[in-house]
C-alpha cells in the first residue's frame, strides 16, 4: 500500500471514529437523563437512588460482552449515570 494510499485509509478511519464517539457521547448523555429520571422516581417513591442488584446485572452484562475492560466501562457508566446525591 503506498503512503497516500495509507494516509487516506487512516484518515477516513480516523473520521469514522471521530463519529462513532460522537454517537457515543450523545448515548452516554441520553442514558444519564434516563437513569435520573428512574432515580427521581425511586426516590419520590421512598427508595433509594441506587439499585445495587440492577447495577450487578448490568456489570455483569458489560463483562460478558467484553470481557474484564466491559466491567471498567459499565462501572465508569454507572458512575456518570449515579448523578449527585
Amino acid at each position: 500500500m503506498s503512503t497516500s494510499t495509507t494516509s487516506d485509509v487512516i484518515g477516513s478511519a480516523r473520521e469514522r471514529i471521530d463519529a462513532l464517539d460522537g454517537r457515543i457521547l450523545d448515548l452516554v448523555r441520553e442514558r444519564m437523563a434516563v437513569s435520573a429520571s428512574i432515580q427521581e422516581a425511586r426516590i419520590a417513591a421512598g427508595g433509594r437512588r441506587v439499585h445495587l442488584s440492577r447495577e450487578m446485572e448490568i456489570l455483569d452484562r458489560y463483562r460478558q460482552s467484553l470481557g474484564k475492560p466491559g466491567t471498567t466501562l459499565a462501572m465508569t457508566l454507572l458512575e456518570l449515570c449515579r448523578g449527585r446525591a
